[in-house]
């Protein structure tokens, strides 16, 4: 999907939990979570951290040249402070 809209000269980025499968599927552009299945924004009603989510993946749309790169910002389920 991302690489028919990208064709079409929108930029796309995905939002990953499994950085071994999104690395054989080779999207133009990802950011990987360490997070639980089912949870690719977040914890529920968890505003503060959606947002950082959501605030680094249009950041990746910026700062991503090389098709295939995989963003990992790092955080961890319930560890990290978003402010």
């Amino acid at each position: 999907m991302q690489r028919a809209i990208e064709a079409r000269g929108i930029p796309t980025i995905g939002i990953t939990l499994s950085k071994e499968i999104t690395r054989k599927v080779k999207p133009p552009r990802a950011l990987y979570l360490r997070y639980p299945f089912g949870h690719p924004m977040g914890e529920a009603f968890n505003a503060a951290q959606q947002r950082a989510i959501l605030l680094a993946a249009l950041d990746g749309l910026e700062r991503i040249t090389v098709p295939g790169t995989i963003l990992e910002p790092g955080w961890a389920w319930r560890r990290h402070t978003f402010a």
